[in-house]
């Protein structure tokens, strides 16, 4: 990791982001963790391993592991009706209504374009919601396209809690944070405040940096409201490293595990970069190639944060980046800049077997 902070800090001044935690983990711990800049601009207060960040839609792993367990248990089938689950499920299409099943709810393919106005600043409750997709309108027919779609991973999430006897939020409390000891991890911006080390959200507006309002997404939490710390999402990333162990203690097993990260779906785009090739999505995770390895990865970005986890899981490598700026690309350019040296360092630990082999 040699010249890592340098790059980071100079990285970081460019593109005039605050404050970044990032933590990467290799064969089974932490190998580096680190704060830069600042998580309060203001007040002069420094980003620490420990200081919460929104995660935003790195959320939806969390989820897609939920379903997982429950899938697991015998109580819920990835190919079964939503209906066999949730009788009043309703959308737009009578057949998609009939046939959308779990897995479509989390790979984006359930026909509907985002729709997100309906969550948005809404007064409605996620119950209200999930009563409300009847009236909106599909783009495409059911497992035709890949459509990024937040309500149906609410929807998802709710299925969870109903399924539970629970909640989405009490489900994944205790199924995956109290296992993985993830402690200082919570579902809410207004919890996140009560916390002694959190970050404040930063946007750019008019080339000056302010800060501005958290963005409470309780209501679609599934989709995208957990708050972290690196500290904690290097427990999630050795957990699917691990082969969803923690430690000796099986969070999943291997197969369902191996499931989450399998194509389900191909996302439709140009290749743009000799390093990437196309893009899948599986279950709650985006799935390619970056210079020959497999790479495991899903971004977050939620009002004043940007967020990315990585698993590069050929090598043994995870690699989060948290950031208190949304919409910026720091979280990419400083990932690929770690998968950049695990490739030369591969490559060069390859020519040296080849080489003692001779």
């Amino acid at each position: 990791m040699q010249g890592l902070s340098e790059f980071i800090n100079k990285t970081m001044q460019e593109w005039k982001v605050p404050g970044l935690a990032i933590a990467i983990v290799k064969d089974s711990q932490i190998i580096f963790s680190e704060g830069f800049g600042k998580r309060d601009v203001e007040q002069n207060l420094i980003v620490t391993p420990q200081t919460l960040f929104a995660i935003g839609s790195c959320t939806k792993p969390f989820t897609t592991m939920a379903m997982s367990i429950l899938v697991e248990r015998g109580l819920l089938d990835w190919d079964k009706p939503v209906r066999n689950y949730l009788p009043t499920f309703k959308l737009y299409d009578s057949y998609a209504t009939e046939h959308i099943t779990p897995r479509d709810l989390v790979t984006h393919r359930s026909g509907l374009p985002r729709h997100d106005a309906m969550w948005s600043q809404s007064p409605f409750t996620r119950q209200e919601i999930i009563e409300r997709l009847q009236y909106l309108e599909p783009t495409h027919e059911l497992r035709t396209v890949f459509q990024y779609q937040n309500l149906m991973y609410m929807s998802a999430g709710y299925l969870v809690g109903e399924i539970a006897g629970s909640s989405w939020e009490e489900f994944v409390q205790q199924e995956i944070f109290n296992p993985l000891e993830m402690r200082d991890s919570n579902f809410s911006v207004e919890k996140s405040q009560k916390a002694a080390d959190f970050a404040l959200p930063y946007a750019e507006k008019d080339d000056k940096v302010e800060k501005i309002p958290f963005c409470n997404v309780d209501v679609i939490s599934p989709a995208g409201s957990i708050n972290s710390n690196v500290v904690d999402m290097a427990k999630w990333l050795l957990l699917h490293l691990n082969q969803g162990k923690y430690g000796e203690k099986e969070i999943i097993s291997q197969s369902h595990l191996q499931q989450m990260h399998s194509p389900q779906i191909v996302i439709t785009q140009t290749l743009e970069y000799n390093e990437l090739f196309y893009y899948f999505y599986g279950l709650g995770w985006a799935i390619t190639s970056y210079r020959g390895h497999n790479l495991i990865q899903h971004s977050g970005n939620i009002d004043g944060f940007s967020a990315r986890t990585t698993l590069l899981p050929q090598d043994n490598i995870g690699i989060v980046v948290l950031t208190n700026m949304d919409d910026n690309p720091v979280i990419h350019t400083v990932t690929y800049y770690v998968c950049v040296r695990v490739a030369a360092a591969s490559a060069s630990l390859a020519r040296s077997r080849r080489s003692s082999l001779e």
